[in-house]
């Protein structure tokens, strides 16, 4: 009996030795610390806005997620360089002509206070030099105002404040 567990215990090690090279040869592929070479497509994947923060108070969260490209704050040429790709998003609503761009990578867009009625958000990945390379658009409605819920009150039915408190004394 000591000899089969001990051929099980051997044959265990070898197997298991070989699987730690493997795994270490796929993860330098993969570091941030070193630049990839024919580095695939950015992908980005945008879900629709969660439904009960937009009924109730007709606040679009969207969730996003990005593939080969990192969310980072940098900006213009010199980041252009940066490998793994990396760079920001442009966040345009209801085809107005102006934009924001989100470097914060919190996986979700959040827009509040959008009126009831028809509202489409366009998120795209860009450059750091702001060229897009990528981008989804979500088209969602916003129901009516419930009669018991006031813009700027709280769920809770405490008021909220517009502004902080004063701490001069």
């Amino acid at each position: 009996m000591p000899n089969n567990f001990l051929r099980a215990a051997v044959a265990a090690g070898l197997a298991l030795s070989a699987w730690p090279a493997a795994a270490h040869e796929a993860a330098r592929e993969a570091t941030p610390f070193l630049p990839i070479e024919n580095e695939p497509a950015p992908r980005l994947h945008v879900d629709p806005p969660l439904a009960q923060p937009l009924a109730a108070r007709g606040t679009a969260i969207i969730r996003y997620r990005v593939e080969n490209f990192r969310i980072l704050p940098i900006f213009g040429a010199s980041a252009a360089a940066v490998s793994p790709r990396a760079g920001h998003l442009h966040v345009t609503i209801d085809d107005l002509p102006w934009h924001w761009a989100d470097a914060g990578n919190t996986d979700a867009i959040v827009v509040a206070g959008l009126p009831a009625g028809p509202h489409k958000i366009l998120i795209e990945l860009a450059t750091p030099g702001h060229r897009v390379i990528a981008g989804e658009t979500v088209d969602f409605i916003v129901p009516p105002a419930r009669a018991d819920h006031h813009p700027g009150s709280r769920e809770d039915g405490a008021a909220s404040r517009s502004a902080p408190p004063n701490t001069k004394d």
